[in-house]
């Protein structure tokens, strides 16, 4: 049986082959990871730990980008 990993990103559905990391994460959506916040189910996820944090199936995220104005 091949277990998939779905998770909602800033409301939009992604289907991925198995766990995936935060980082991995924000490199496969093209992501520049120098320039935002993530939260897992309503949890700010700290920037060192998202090689190691792992996206479950189920699991809800937002990416907050940073924008610079005045």
């Amino acid at each position: 049986m091949n277990k998939v990993c779905t998770v909602v990103v800033n409301g939009k559905r992604y289907t991925f082959e198995k766990d995936i990391s935060v980082q991995q994460l924000l490199d496969k959506l093209g992501i520049d990871s120098r320039k935002v916040a993530v939260e897992v189910n309503r949890e700010i996820v700290r920037r060192g730990e998202w090689d190691k944090f792992l996206i479950k199936d189920g699991y809800q995220v937002e990416i907050v980008r940073f924008v610079q104005g005045g």
